[in-house]
Formats: structure tokens, C-alpha cells, sequence
């Protein structure tokens, strides 16, 4: 059986083992079985499309063009690629070695990890699985995945259909919910990456130590949006296009990478607002062009966050909530209190505040004071605020006049930096992520230095110094005993 239900979660020590075993057999080293296992992947998501896009919304309520967007289509690009690469990735990388060595060749030989572990989570539930399996197939692991209990659709199906598409001797679906995943880091793995709340990082961290099991975070964060003034009427309407497009048509604002605060210069922060407005109602003409908020539990978290009669104070559009679809407006906040909820917590939702500053140049200062986001977005032609933005700040990743599409592009890695996690993959950096890069050395017997041994002396001291200057010249000569 390739999926592994709930009831059967006592039983993963056997899990463990098996998997271990297939990985020692040298199964999943094989360049050809690799191969197979990125074209099964392939063929699930253009046989079982249409599946997909049904379990996302009963899960989500996602719309099959955000479906496709954003985890189907930006998948199978992404695997694509590694089917492409990966003998290339796989492949022993020449490395230098110093004369001194001679004769002596040096190269990095990655290897796979063995048997990893993989915690996705719930807005991205076939996106956060898939790629990151990719990338450990693509290295040569042997896998266990633990779906999002809260996307229960996307959870079975994946339970269901991987087996079928993949070899499930090496490839393990773990449903269930936290005590589940508890269990499953009672044991040693040999990587485990985790995709959630900075709150049950920590327990991942925790329970990992035991083992000394390496981890990779991916966790949320506040990720900001500069928006300086721009020029033409158009560049300004193409910014409020993607920044509309990157916190409300992604799941809803549910994504760790969605903007979550908009910092502006107080006479432009108008203009921008009616902007948002004007084009909100012109991009979500149907409820379901956009997502639903996941569950009643996050429905009442985000109407918490406006409960604060300060905060509630600074809506300026939206503020609507609907229990019974689980729903909220498009919601606007025009300087809410920094102190407060909405400006201290991650949102994860369609609320978005304003902030507004005296000159654009001030919001550097004021991310500089806050926690390291996974992303920063400005929208601006200035190229001297671009610069310090890179300069004086510290992001997972930085994107100038858009936002979100850096998640898309396989040649630059995905991750966190600080609170927002740690651990990069995506493209070639999935492979990375899930591969040791081992050092060899081979030398030969034909030359011995003798200065490397004692019993020490200040000549064999002078040696030493040479060789770790690279002065060969020198070194022959002391040698052929022409300097001392």
C-alpha cells in the first residue's frame, strides 16, 4: 500500500523500516527509476486535472483558473523542468584542487538523503506536496507525505491516487491530524520540511532534536508592499492589478506569500485606495472568482481582527463577513493602530491595511524595526529606493512591481530568512534541498612531503607557511635546498 490511513498510525515504526530498507536497497539511486517517478507525477496532473480542480473546491472553494494558475499548471512547468535537469543536477561537479596536491582531483557528488519527511499545509494542499516531493524524487529518496487534515478532499485524493502514479514501496501517503504528525516525528528521518505556523515550527524543531534530524521551515509572515508613486496612469493601474491579484485572487489572501500590508505616502494613499476599489469590483464580478476563507475557526480569527473598535475605525471599503459561505469583502484599513492585531499578527486573509508614511524613503525604516518576512514587494521606478531596499533589508525574496510570481520561477529558490523559516527549494533548489553535496578527494601515492609529519622544526614551519601562501616557487627552492 502506498497510503497509510489514520488508524494504522501506530504502526510507523514498520513504515520507517520499510522505507529504509527500500532506500538501502539502492532502489531510489537509480538515474532510470527517478526518471519514472517525475513522469508519474507528470501523468497525474494531466489525467486527474479535472479531479483536481474539484477536490480544491470543495476544500477551498477555488476557482479552476486559480486552480490551474496557481498549483496545477505552475506544477507540471516545475516537474517539467527537473525531468529536464536533474541527470545534469545529478551529475559529479569538477572541483578545484591546489597544485600543491598534485597529482589530486577534487569534485562534489550529490547524494540523496535517504528516507525524508514532508509536512504540507492547507491553502497550497496539492502545490505544497507535489513540488517538494519532486524535488526528493528528483534526488533519490525514498518519501513519506503528510497532507493538511484541514484540506480533508485534496488529503484523500492524494492518498489515493500517488500510489497509482508512483512506486509505493518508496512513496508513502500518512493521513491524519496533529497527533498523527506527532507520531511521525518520534522517529529518525533524515530530512524533515515543514510548511505552516511559526507555532507548530517550533514543536517540529523540538521533537526533531531528539535525533538530530535536520529541518527545513517554511512559515508565515507579514510580507509588506511599498508603493511609491508612479508616472503614467497605466503603470499605476498594472500595480493595483497585481497587488489586487496577489492578496485577494490567492486563495483569498490564505498564502504565506500574499501581501499583507501596504505602506504609501499619505497623499498618494487616496488615490491608491480608489484605485483598489474601482478595480476590485471590476475583477470579482462572481463570488467565486474568489476563494472562501478555510473553516469557521479562521472566519471568526479574521472578524477578531476587526472586533478592536480602533481597528474597525480604519475600514474604508468591504468589512463584510458571511458565516454561512464563509466569506469576507475585500476588505480595506486605512491606518489601523500598529499596535493592534491586524499590524502585529499574520493576516492570512482578505484584509489588507494601509499604511501610510511621510515619504516613501520612511518605510525602509519602518520594515528594518519588524521581523524578516519571507517576501518584500515595491512597486517603483526609482532605482536609488530599489537599491536600499536590497541593501538595508532582510527578506526570503524581494520582487520589484509585482507580486507572488517570484513563487513561480524555477531558477531562483523559495524560503524564509529569520522568523519566516529557513531551508530554500523550488526548482533546482528542490533537488538541493533534498541532497548532501559530498566532497571527494583522490590523490595518488607518487609525491610525499615529509614537512606535513613531525618531529617539527622551524624549517618544516617554513615550509607550511609557503604552501598555505600558494608560493610554489619559493616552496622548490627551499626543497632543492636553494633557500632556506
Amino acid at each position: 500500500m502506498g497510503s497509510v490511513p489514520e488508524e494504522m498510525a501506530l504502526g510507523f515504526g514498520d513504515l520507517v523500516g520499510d522505507l529504509r530498507e527500500v532506500y538501502e536497497s539502492g532502489r531510489t539511486r537509480d538515474l532510470e527509476w527517478r526518471q519514472s517517478q517525475l513522469r508519474g507525477l507528470v501523468r497525474l496532473l494531466e489525467e486527474k486535472e479535472e479531479d483536481i480542480f474539484d477536490v480544491l473546491r470543495e476544500d477551498l472553494g477555488k476557482h479552476r483558473g486559480e486552480s490551474f494558475r496557481d498549483e496545477v499548471g505552475v506544477l507540471k512547468k516545475s516537474i517539467v523542468d527537473k525531468l529536464q535537469n536533474f541527470k545534469n543536477w545529478a551529475a559529479p561537479e569538477k572541483a578545484h584542487t591546489p597544485l600543491v596536491a598534485f597529482p589530486a582531483t577534487a569534485f562534489v557528488v550529490p547524494e540523496p538523503l535517504g528516507v525524508v519527511l514532508i509536512f504540507s499545509c492547507w491553502n497550497l494542499p496539492i502545490g505544497l506536496v507535489l513540488e517538494p516531493l519532486s524535488g526528493a524524487l528528483a534526488a533519490g529518496n525514498a518519501v513519506v507525505v503528510k497532507p493538511s487534515e484541514l484540506a480533508p478532499s485534496t488529503s484523500a485524493f492524494l492518498a489515493a491516487n500517488l500510489p497509482k502514479y508512483l512506486d509505493p514501496k518508496a512513496v508513502k501517503v500518512v493521513e491524519g491530524g496533529a497527533d498523527v504528525g506527532e507520531r511521525l516525528m518520534e522517529h529518525r528521518w533524515d530530512k524533515v520540511l515543514f510548511t505552516g505556523s511559526s507555532r507548530v515550527g517550533r514543536m517540529i524543531m523540538t521533537k526533531a532534536a531528539k535525533h538530530l534530524t535536520p529541518v527545513a521551515l517554511e512559515l508565515g509572515s507579514k510580507c509588506p508592499c511599498i508603493v511609491d508613486w508612479l508616472d503614467s496612469n497605466r503603470d499605476s493601474q498594472v500595480a493595483v492589478n497585481r497587488i489586487i491579484g496577489a492578496k485577494w485572487s490567492t486563495c483569498s489572501g490564505q498564502a504565506c506569500i500574499a501581501i499583507d500590508y501596504v505602506l504609501v505616502e499619505e497623499e498618494y494613499a487616496p488615490i491608491l485606495i480608489e484605485m483598489l476599489k474601482t478595480t476590485l469590483k471590476k475583477f470579482f464580478t462572481k463570488p467565486e472568482y474568489m476563494s472562501r476563507i478555510l473553516n469557521e475557526k479562521h472566519l471568526k480569527r479574521l472578524s477578531d481582527l476587526l472586533a478592536d473598535r480602533r481597528v474597525a475605525a480604519s475600514v474604508v471599503h468591504g468589512g463584510h463577513f458571511n458565516p454561512k459561505t464563509l466569506t469576507i469583502e475585500p476588505t480595506l484599513l486605512l491606518n489601523p493602530p500598529l499596535d493592534s492585531d491586524i499590524m502585529t499578527e499574520e493576516i492570512f486573509g482578505p484584509l489588507l491595511p494601509i499604511i501610510t508614511v511621510k515619504k516613501i524613503e520612511d518605510s525602509i525604516t519602518f520594515l528594518k524595526s519588524k521581523p524578516k518576512p519571507l517576501a518584500i514587494y515595491a512597486f517603483t521606478r526609482n532605482e536609488k529606493l530599489k537599491n536600499r531596499i536590497i541593501e538595508e533589508t532582510s527578506s526570503g525574496s524581494v520582487t520589484f512591481n509585482d507580486a507572488i510570481v517570484q513563487y513561480g520561477l524555477d531558477s531562483i529558490p523559495f524560503g524564509g530568512v529569520g522568523h519566516s523559516g529557513f531551508g530554500q527549494y523550488h526548482g533546482k533548489y528542490s533537488f538541493e534541498m533534498f541532497s548532501h553535496k559530498k566532497a571527494v578527494l583522490k590523490r595518488s601515492f607518487l609525491i610525499e612531503f615529509m614537512f606535513r609529519y613531525p618531529p617539527w622544526d622551524e624549517t618544516k614551519i617554513g615550509m607550511l607557511r609557503r604552501v598555505y601562501r600558494f608560493d610554489y616557487i619559493s616552496l622548490f627552492l627551499a626543497i632543492i635546498g636553494l633557500r632556506r
